[in-house]
């Protein structure tokens, strides 16, 4: 298990980092905030077009990429409801919460286990791009639609109330809701089209979307590009990992009387999923789907990792859930270990 120690030591060190730097303001009050923009914007984009982009795409049709897509899959719906049904968020709380449920540290800790414990990193390559091509983009959907006008992720509003025109012959056509906003196009048909252009909109300004969809149109060419193209990319995304593990540590540093506290049960049902319903279910699955040995361990392996660091960056991209983000990313770190040592004594 030098592998397992070697990598969240590494990771340990940075997030210290980012906390000495928010404890002493070094780089002043918003630097947290300026730093997660930046990974969201353009370190995270840099990085899967280069990740993504020289990516072998047949490794999607393994067992064990359907093995982990399933898991994590199942894993996630798990989360969105229980978080919409039993504990009634809000599209934004459930989006970030699924997220802190599912979305693991594949990139940085995910592939150092892969290499030093599994000996290939090929092995880390289905959990992060299931990440990257269907929980992100479908995350991204749904708190693109539900930002409000200063660029937060909006809760759900109220029904708006009708405008009551008091002339006595007043129809149905003058009660319209008050809302601020024009009316509908008339037919169905228009508005249907009017939503899909928004959503079109949306994915298509999303940098990290962009770039997901930049690396496969790249991993689907005949051909290899020359690395002078990948080079620019390369050196920006190199810096995805650190800064968003500098900006972890700085968001431990706001004094515990000023944070915001992750609401209980949240908390509790993403540290649970993700250190314990998630290995389990992917060890059933992965033996369903008859994989043993390596390729099983390297499934559940996978599946016990922490809840990623990136998630506290969308959080803070959005204002929404950073507390849970937060929060969920240190229990499930400090539980991992001890997760990974009884996963890899089992298998």
């Amino acid at each position: 298990m030098g592998a397992v120690l070697t990598a969240l030591g590494t990771l340990t060190a940075v997030v210290v980092a980012g906390w000495v730097l928010g404890r002493l303001r070094i780089l002043g009050p918003h630097a947290s905030a300026v730093l997660a923009r930046l990974v969201f914007t353009v370190a995270t984009p840099a990085l899967l077009l280069v990740s993504i982009g020289r990516t072998d795409l047949h490794v999607l049709a393994s067992r064990a990429a359907l093995a982990t897509w399933t898991s994590t899959a199942a894993v996630a719906v798990v989360a969105a409801l229980v978080l919409r049904f039993a504990l009634r968020r809000d599209a934004g709380d459930v989006t970030l919460g699924t997220l802190a449920s599912s979305y693991v540290n594949a990139g940085n800790l995910g592939l150092a286990l892969a290499v030093f414990l599994l000996g290939d990193p090929v092995a880390a390559v289905p959990t992060l791009l299931f990440q990257l091509l269907v929980l992100a983009p479908i995350a991204f959907t749904v708190l693109d639609a539900h930002r409000d006008g200063t660029g937060a992720t909006s809760p759900q509003p109220a029904a708006p109330r009708a405008r009551l025109d008091p002339r006595p012959d007043a129809d149905a056509r003058d009660l319209a809701p008050d809302d601020g906003t024009d009316p509908p196009p008339p037919g169905g048909a228009r508005r249907v089209a009017a939503a899909l252009r928004a959503t079109l909109r949306r994915t298509l300004t999303n940098p990290i979307i962009v770039g997901t969809l930049t690396g496969l149109v790249l991993a689907a060419l005949p051909w290899e590009l020359p690395d002078v193209v990948y080079g620019p990319f390369e050196l920006v995304g190199a810096t995805a990992a650190p800064l968003a593990l500098l900006t972890f540590g700085m968001s431990l540093a706001v004094p515990a009387a000023d944070r915001e506290r992750a609401p209980r049960a949240d908390l509790t049902l993403a540290v649970v999923l993700r250190s314990v319903v998630h290995p389990a279910l992917a060890a059933l699955v992965a033996t369903a789907f008859g994989l043993h040995g390596e390729a099983r361990l390297a499934v559940v392996a996978m599946a016990a990792l922490p809840t990623a660091q990136n998630v506290l960056v969308y959080a803070i991209q959005y204002g929404r859930g950073q507390a849970l983000a937060r929060d969920a990313g240190l229990v499930t770190t400090l539980l991992a270990l001890p997760v990974l040592l009884v996963v890899t004594a089992l298998l």
